[in-house]
C-alpha cells in the first residue's frame, strides 16, 4: 500500500474523531426524537377531550330533542284530545307530572329537583376522568335527560323548584313519560351493561 493510500484511510488527528463522534450521535438522537414527537403527543389529554366532546354532544342532542318536543306538546296537544299513534297501544297525551320519571313520587317535587341537580354536578365532575366512549354516551344520555326535566322543574308552573314536568308518551298499561325519561333510562341501562363488562369510565377493564 502506498503512502498516499495510508493517508486517506487513516484520520489525521484521533482527537478530531473523538470530538466528532459525540456530535454525530447527538444529531442522530435529535433526529430520532423529532420523528417520535408526533406519536408521543397522543396520550390521555387529547383522548379525554374527545370523550368529553362525545358526552357534551349526546347531552345537547338529548336535551334539545326533549325541549323541542315539550314545547310542541304544550302548544298543540295540551287541553286537547289524545292522539292515537298505534291504536290504543300508544298515544300522545299531554300531562303535567310533579313527581319523578313515570309519575313516581308526585309529593316530592322539590326533592327530585335537588336530586336532578346533584346528578348533573356529579356527571360534570366525573367527565374530567372520562376516557371511554361508551361511558361518554351513557353519561351524555343521563346528563341530557336530567337537564331536560330540571328545566321543567325550574321554569314551569307552579313555581321554581316545584315545576311540573311535561309528559306525553302514553303506552297502554304503562305510565306516561317523555324523551328525557327515556334518555335517563337508556343511559342507566348502558351503565349497567358497561359495569357488567368491567369497563370503567377511565377506559380501564377489570375482571372480578
Amino acid at each position: 500500500m502506498s503512502e498516499a493510500e495510508r493517508t486517506i484511510e487513516t484520520p489525521d488527528d484521533p482527537e478530531d474523531v473523538a470530538e466528532a463522534t459525540p456530535e454525530a450521535t447527538t444529531a442522530e438522537a435529535a433526529a430520532v426524537d423529532d420523528e417520535r414527537e408526533p406519536e408521543d403527543e397522543e396520550p390521555g389529554a387529547g383522548r379525554g377531550r374527545r370523550r368529553i366532546g362525545v358526552l357534551a354532544g349526546v347531552a345537547a342532542f338529548a336535551y334539545l330533542l326533549d325541549l323541542v318536543t315539550k314545547i310542541m306538546v304544550v302548544e298543540w296537544l295540551e287541553h286537547e284530545e289524545p292522539i292515537d299513534i298505534f291504536g290504543e297501544w300508544l298515544r300522545f297525551e299531554a300531562l303535567r307530572n310533579g313527581g319523578a320519571a313515570f309519575g313516581i313520587g308526585e309529593a316530592l317535587t322539590v326533592v327530585f329537583t335537588c336530586i336532578a341537580a346533584t346528578v348533573i354536578v356529579v356527571i360534570i365532575r366525573l367527565a374530567r376522568k372520562l376516557y371511554s366512549a361508551p361511558w361518554a354516551v351513557a353519561l351524555g344520555l343521563l346528563l341530557g335527560g336530567a337537564l331536560g326535566n330540571l328545566t321543567d322543574r325550574l321554569f314551569r308552573a307552579p313555581g321554581a323548584l316545584q315545576g311540573h314536568v311535561v309528559d306525553f308518551i302514553a303506552p297502554k298499561y304503562f305510565a306516561v313519560f317523555n324523551l328525557a325519561d327515556s334518555a335517563i333510562v337508556c343511559g342507566g341501562i348502558l351503565i349497567v351493561l358497561l359495569s357488567f363488562r368491567g369497563l370503567d369510565p377511565d377506559g380501564t377493564v377489570h375482571r372480578d
